[in-house]
């Protein structure tokens, strides 16, 4: 009865005898659940979308940031009087610079002047023992007396032989025998005589002088040493002096700057060590040729030193009067090489890009001078990108063009040698 009435109102009833829940509830209670999820799976899409949208529009922002082109700018200059300097590196060297070898071969038995030291001319640098020298000397000595005593004997022989020949005693060609021995005999006296006077200049030479006044600059010899006469053997100076109380300077200016250079110009002469400091120097001679090898012409420079302040050997740089030959001055670092030539690249007034070809009239170490085709308000970019092409947009960095100006050719140190 109870299974009949439940089966009659919709109660379902399991084997156990318990009563179910209805089926309409049950499929309700499903929906609800599969809605739900649907609606948390909608709103976990949306969100990704959404993220997704968010990061993409940012990376194309960076992208586009990224993709903006910052350059640094730069004015010409007029190229002025005042401006056309080169400067050139250099080294100085002593005015007269003396190796000293030792012309008679020995030991060194003592020396009297090391580095550092100030010597006259004909001071003592150096005394050496010449044993073998000694013997020669002895021996060309003793050579000298036999050709002495054979010049005697000859002498008389030839004397006696003319008082024999007036009583005609004796034939005119013994007469003429005794002459020829006595003139040979005084011939070997002279040529002995002439060895002898060899070996003692040659012996004077065991003292080792300073050829000029100046500083010992080299000792490369010690008590005991060997010498050999000449620089032969180890081929190394015993001494050296230099004198330093005026200076030379040898400079190599490229061909482009040959014609400018005229015997008696003035020269500025600067060494880093001396900050603050710099020497005037005259161009005393020039070459007179361009050297093939390194298209340059070298010149000579004289420097006086009377404090020593300039020291032979110090590197310095030398800043020579030029007369500019282009009309603009531009910086080196602005320059671009295509294959239509030389160019710089200008920023116009809409921040685009124009490559604009220039004629380089001169190359002045960091500073170019440029015949044409730029104007003093066209802004160039400094260090400009191979990648550039005309049209390209760029934005100029602020406040960086008072900080990019030219260098005057004054302060170029790199020029071509």
């Amino acid at each position: 009865m109870e299974e009949k009435h439940h089966s009659s109102v919709g109660i379902h009833v399991d084997e156990s005898g318990l009563a179910l829940p209805p089926r309409a509830a049950v499929w309700r209670r499903a929906r609800f659940v599969l809605i739900l999820i649907a609606v948390l799976l909608a709103i976990g899409a949306a969100r990704t979308i959404v993220s997704d949208l968010l990061n993409r529009r940012h990376l194309d922002a960076l992208i586009a940031q990224n993709a903006r082109q910052y350059v640094t700018v730069v004015h010409p200059s007029s190229a002025s009087a005042a401006d056309g300097k080169l400067t050139l590196p250099g080294t100085l060297r002593g005015y007269v610079e003396a190796p000293i070898y030792a012309r008679a071969s020995g030991y060194v038995l003592r020396w009297d002047a090391d580095i550092g030291a100030h010597v006259k001319q004909g001071q003592l640098l150096a005394e050496l023992d010449t044993p073998e020298l000694n013997q020669e000397l002895a021996q060309a000595s003793a050579q000298r007396e036999q050709a002495q005593a054979a010049l005697a004997t000859a002498k008389t022989s030839f004397d006696r032989a003319q008082q024999l020949r007036q009583r005609d005693a004796v034939s005119q060609q013994e007469l003429d025998d005794r002459q020829g021995a006595f003139n040979q005999d005084t011939a070997n006296l002279a040529a002995a005589s002439a060895n002898v006077r060899r070996l003692t200049e040659l012996k004077a030479f065991q003292r080792v002088v300073s050829p000029i006044d100046g500083i010992v600059t080299q000792r490369n010899v010690d008590v005991g040493d060997l010498v050999n006469a000449g620089n032969g053997g180890a081929g190394r100076s015993l001494f050296t002096v230099v004198q330093a109380d005026r200076l030379r300077l040898y400079v190599q200016v490229p061909q482009a700057y040959a014609q400018q250079i005229r015997t008696g110009q003035h020269v500025s002469v600067t060494q880093a060590e001396l900050p603050g400091r710099a020497f005037d120097g005259t161009i005393t001679r020039t070459s007179e040729a361009i050297d093939v090898a390194t298209r340059s012409l070298q010149i000579e420079i004289t420097l006086p030193n009377p404090d020593g302040t300039l020291l032979p050997g110090a590197y310095v740089q030398a800043t020579l009067p030029m007369t500019p030959v282009g009309r603009l001055t531009i910086p080196a670092n602005t320059l671009l090489f295509r294959a239509e030539g030389p160019a710089v690249a200008v920023v116009d007034a809409n921040g685009q890009i124009r490559l604009r070809p220039v004629t380089v009239a001169r190359t002045v170490g960091q500073t170019l001078e440029i015949d044409g085709g730029l104007t003093h308000d066209d802004r160039l970019v400094v260090n400009p990108s191979d990648a550039l092409a005309n049209g390209d947009q760029v934005d100029v960095r602020p406040n960086a063009a008072s900080d990019a100006q030219p260098k005057p050719a004054s302060d170029a140190s790199g020029a071509q040698s």
